[in-house]
């Protein structure tokens, strides 16, 4: 294959140009020529100027912008077989193989019927002469990959689809920001969001947004008087303590009966039976508008990646593939498969099975519901006078992380919910030893889902003589039966200070869980941390307003970023932002790589590029530092451009929490809180940790501990994200490396 093509189509979707951008770069590397197709559908139809040849700077500076720069159009003319005669001849002109579509399900299922017919096409345009006999010999077969863009997360076969992430940011801030003027008045909101038939976006934002109520398609209320029973539990949360009432309702839903349920309609009913003035608010497009998040951006630079070297390696007879994102990892799979099951689950809706509808969703949307349903009662169900409860801890340790307040929320409520008394630690091991213990209720951390820092307060202590024997006195007098640990590198050193410790003191041998919360992402038995996420959005909102400032003046940016010896949120940082350069403490830096970087940036510069980046993290190097390498490149650079330092500092660690930050700290309390009834039943003693490996969630004994994680640079032995390395370099370089053969 020498020439292939792509294109963006349906609705819009923030992170499509991180896809595009990939995609190009990604296939002019490997040594093959790309055409982008402008407007969609419509552009394979319309062919000469909208089909483009592209070159590495075509995609320059794309990265950040949402929407599609290439366009997206619906095209009725493509559903006829006149057009797609017409499309398949523009694509043979130009000598294109394979085609690369960025959309849903309607230009997925487009693209599969135009391979299925193109023989027949091809046959037909030799016969009418509109192409040689030669041309159609050699372009017999259509190669198909399909990469989902599309806002609502709807699409079997992947966990999310380019654009989900983004859609929830802009709704978890328009939602916050409700809540705080409807607790100002004491008054009732209903937010209406997008999803067609899928439900995603309306529980995941009112699970990451501490909704009050939801309404979603393939779960409608199971109860005729809905209306009610919504009513009478927003009168429960206010006579609980809750100021603000939030409902949040999927584009989609509908009542049992397949009646669909509008905002007005949610309206009238709370008005009729609150007594109060109710407002709306219809996001609408601003879900689908706006620059992409961090996670956004990654994922459609991995998709587009992959989709280049799935098109090269597929043969000619080949089904088509659709690259997903699967438990942490990017998969290939059959792309009509995936079709047929994402029309599977819109006919069970309207077919009114709305338990097919949910079990053919994924396993995770079904627990993030049941989860749901807990987190919106007004107050827990009464404890079975029948069964033990539980005393259990929380606390939170080492440096505080964006979604330390939602997991210790989510376990508080769950926890309670189950009947067992929860205690609030407070100011980690230090506080601990103090005996600062709290009961917690069920609105004891009202509000916290969004708070960014740590409202339990939390300290690097790592405890030893006597505040270990201060904490054991502590867990004997408040009678604790089992700890959650939410914190990052000095919290699990601590928790196994104290698993070594049970020798010496007995009230040590209590089950222990350890949820992953750090901004570096450097523990161990987790893939993804707590705050992660977070600090990689604050990073790339700072280092997009300083490409920004940069625009008027040739200038080069060395932004250092947090992560101790972790190069997480370096590479990942640098892969979002279109950096040219990371240097992070795995690989480290020598002094031929800086001049090798020197005079990569004077080449640039001298052809008149305006910006360079270079992301370092912040123990990079001991004796090149980041004032080091702004001196050499300006000294170096002299006239050609000047260089400024940009230390983004404390901000990573601050602000709320991302939505993904949110959803995933509820997600690993509910499965810590499992762990430790589960342990306590069975008497065990188990001290873990745990988080999201390989696409499963996993729990590993605390003796493991010092066996998996390199204690000198405190980070795990493995990191699956060093994989991700080849492709940064590659997007990062000035130009293909192309073999003139």
């Amino acid at each position: 294959m020498k020439r292939i093509a792509v294109f963006t189509s349906g609705g819009d979707a923030q992170g499509m140009n991180a896809a595009v951008r990939s995609v190009v770069r990604t296939a002019l590397d490997r040594g093959l020529e790309v055409y982008t197709v402008y407007e969609g559908y419509q552009g394979l139809v319309d062919g000469g100027d909208r089909i483009r040849k592209m070159d590495w700077d075509s995609v320059g500076g794309i990265l950040q912008g949402g929407g599609t720069v290439i366009g997206t159009a619906r095209c009725e003319r493509f559903r006829t077989r006149e057009g797609r005669l017409v499309a398949a001849k523009n694509l043979i002109e130009r000598g294109i193989e394979g085609l690369i579509v960025v959309g849903g399900d309607g230009s997925l299922t487009g693209a599969n019927l135009f391979r299925q017919e193109w023989l027949l096409l091809v046959t037909e345009l030799a016969e009418k002469g509109e192409i040689s006999a030669d041309e159609a010999a050699v372009y017999p077969n259509l190669l198909i990959v399909g990469l989902v863009g599309s806002i609502d997360n709807d699409f079997y076969g992947t966990d999310m689809t380019i654009g989900t992430d983004s859609a929830l940011h802009r709704i978890t801030e328009a939602v916050d920001a409700i809540t705080s003027t409807a607790a100002s008045h004491q008054r009732t909101f209903v937010v209406k969001v997008m999803g067609r038939n899928c439900g995603y976006l309306a529980m995941m934002g009112a699970l990451a947004c501490g909704a009050d109520w939801v309404l979603i398609p393939e779960n409608p209320p199971d109860v005729d008087n809905w209306q009610e029973v919504m009513a009478e539990r927003l009168k429960a949360g206010r006579a609980a303590g809750r100021r603000d009432s939030i409902v949040i309702l999927a584009e989609g839903a509908r009542d049992r009966d397949g009646n669909y349920i509008g905002s007005s309609d949610v309206q009238k009913a709370l008005e009729e039976r609150l007594g109060e003035e109710v407002r709306v608010t219809v996001l609408g497009h601003v879900q689908r508008g706006g620059r992409p998040s961090a996670f956004d951006r990654n994922l459609g630079t991995f998709l587009g990646y992959e989709a280049v070297n799935a098109i090269i390696e597929a043969g000619p007879d080949d089904e088509p593939l659709q690259i997903s994102f699967k438990g942490n990892r990017i998969v290939r799979l059959p792309l009509m498969e995936c079709v047929e099951k994402t029309h599977a689950v819109a006919n069970a809706v309207e077919a009114k099975d709305y338990a097919k509808a949910m079990a053919l969703r994924s396993s995770s949307f079904t627990d993030a519901y049941r989860t749901l349903k807990t987190m919106v009662r007004a107050i827990p169900h009464a404890p079975d006078p029948d069964q033990k409860r539980l005393r259990i801890g929380i606390l939170n340790a080492g440096a505080p992380a964006p979604g330390m307040n939602t997991a210790s929320r989510a376990a508080t409520r769950l926890g309670l919910d189950k009947g067992h008394i929860m205690l609030g630690i407070y100011n980690g091991f230090e506080g601990m030893a103090e005996n600062e213990v709290e009961e917690l209720n069920w609105m004891s951390m009202g509000g916290w889902v969004s708070m960014g820092g740590s409202g339990l307060g939390t300290s690097r202590l790592v405890p030893k003589g006597k505040d270990l024997y201060a904490i054991a006195r502590t867990i004997e007098v408040n009678k604790i039966d089992a700890l959650i640990m939410i914190g990052g590198w000095n919290g699990y050193e601590a928790v196994y200070k104290l698993y070594e410790q049970r020798a010496n003191f007995p009230a040590f041998d209590l089950p222990t869980i350890c949820i992953p919360a750090s901004i570096n992402n450097n523990l161990p038995g987790s893939e993804l941390s707590i705050g992660a996420d977070t600090a990689l959005n604050s990073i790339v909102n700072a280092v997009d307003k300083i490409k920004q400032s940069a625009v008027a003046t040739r200038r080069c940016f060395v932004v250092e970023v947090m992560g101790h010896w972790c190069g997480y949120l370096a590479l990942l940082g640098g892969l979002a932002t279109g950096a040219e350069r990371v240097y992070m403490h795995e690989e480290g830096v020598t002094l031929n790589d800086l001049q090798a970087d020197v005079e990569t940036l004077s080449q640039g510069f001298r052809s008149g590029k305006k910006l360079g980046l270079m992301i370092r993290n912040e123990y990079a190097n001991k004796v090149y530092s980041t004032g080091f390498m702004c001196a050499l490149f300006e000294e170096e650079g002299r006239d050609l451009f000047d260089v400024r330092p940009a230390i983004l500092g404390h901000l990573q660690q601050g602000g709320d929490p991302s939505p993904f930050d949110r959803i995933q700290a509820t997600r690993l309390a509910r499965l810590s809180l499992e762990f430790l009834i589960d342990a306590c039943t069975k008497r065990s003693n188990r001290s873990a940790f745990m988080g999201l490996q390989e696409g499963k969630y996993a729990y590993h004994d605390m003796r493991d501990f010092q066996r998996m994680v390199d204690l000198e640079y405190q980070r795990p032995k493995e990191q699956w994200w060093l994989a991700l390395r080849d492709i940064a370099s590659l997007l990062a370089q000035p130009g293909p490396s192309v073999n003139p053969d």
